[in-house]
């Protein structure tokens, strides 16, 4: 959790890089893949500066670890999980960093180049790969099986490259064919062998939730010694969807009760319940036992239920809500996503 000010920008939590970077050509977009944890800080800010173009890094804490992995002062910040953000309003970048939780991939460029990039009307977004994205793919076994068989170089470990059947189960739920499986249930499959493999996706019963990359995602992260992880990957292919509400309070209320209680993760949640019918929660949409994410395009993360009732209230007559329902939670928890809320605001 970390706290916006639109005068100083973002203050990050301190960030552990996973992994390095091939090296850092000059004029070239720098990647990084940063993984803090939850009490750390990621040692830099992120501002928006009068007569200084673009999303600016600063504040580099020195000696952090952000530091000394190579995020500069000045930077520019091009990219955060894929998403292209240099034309984007500088408070819905600091969302989508929020959105990503504990673990982000980010792409910037030195100062010197963007500007001089800029003054050039060059397109900085061409300067970056289209698709860097992982796929998360959640598939159902129909009668003849989950729809897709696995090869590998034989006694090598982890390297599983997937076949897929023409509009199987697989295709539906988004497996690109020849793609590489990363993850098996949230577990990464990288010392695996074929036979264990073979043994966890019999244990998984009627349903298994695969992390795979395309070839070209895949030679991405591994040309850049990055690892690829579900909590950068695009989730438009889940069956489990956060949902937004948006009401307009009537004259009895928006006819919902918060509760607090224990989340599947054992963390402290607010939920949704004594949705009244024919009320504007009900005509939104809201269902019993909804848990929430976010008002008004905030998360919650990290509030008690007196500051989540304030911040709902904080607008008199209308709030919008991200909900999810528990089958979506306990989903998304199964497979180390983090916050749900991530998922919508990484695809937006």
């Amino acid at each position: 959790k970390f706290e916006f000010n639109p005068k100083d920008g973002i203050d990050n939590p301190a960030l552990s890089l996973t992994e390095d970077t091939d090296g850092e050509a000059v004029g070239e977009p720098r990647f990084y893949l940063l993984s803090k944890g939850s009490m750390e800080t990621f040692g830099f800010y992120l501002n928006e500066e009068l007569g200084c173009q673009g999303h600016v890094i600063r504040q580099v804490e020195l000696g952090g670890l952000a530091q000394r992995r190579g995020l500069q002062d000045g930077d520019r910040l091009l990219q955060v999980n894929g998403h292209f953000v240099d034309h984007m309003d500088h408070h819905r970048v600091v969302q989508k960093i929020k959105a990503s939780g504990n673990q982000v991939l980010l792409a910037v460029l030195d100062g010197g180049s963007y500007e001089a990039a800029k003054a050039l009307g060059r397109d900085l977004s061409q300067m970056l790969p289209a698709d860097i994205r992982p796929r998360l793919c959640h598939i159902t076994r129909d009668k003849s099986g989950f729809g897709f068989s696995v090869s590998g170089p034989e006694g090598v470990k982890g390297t599983f490259q997937l076949s897929v059947q023409q509009d199987g189960p697989a295709e539906r739920a988004g497996v690109p064919p020849g793609s590489w499986l990363l993850e098996l249930n949230g577990a990464s499959v990288s010392n695996y062998s074929h036979t264990q493999l073979t043994r966890k996706l019999k244990q998984s019963g009627s349903k298994v939730t695969l992390l795979v990359a395309s070839s070209a995602v895949e030679e991405f992260y591994r040309l850049h010694g990055l690892r690829a992880t579900a909590a950068v990957a695009d989730t438009s292919w889940l069956p489990f969807k956060v949902r937004e509400l948006h009401m307009v309070k009537g004259p009895a209320g928006y006819g919902f009760l918060l509760k607090e209680d224990d989340c599947s993760s054992g963390a402290t949640g607010q939920f949704l319940w004594d949705v009244d019918a024919g009320l504007p929660a009900d005509q939104a949409g809201m269902k019993e036992g909804d848990r929430l994410l976010a008002v008004n395009g905030e998360s919650i993360e990290g509030l008690d239920h007196q500051q989540t009732v304030l911040r709902i209230r904080a607008r008199d007559d209308q709030v919008t809500l991200l909900v999810i329902d528990p089958a979506g939670d306990e989903f998304y928890h199964s497979v180390g996503f983090g916050e749900p809320w991530g998922a919508a605001k990484l695809d937006d």
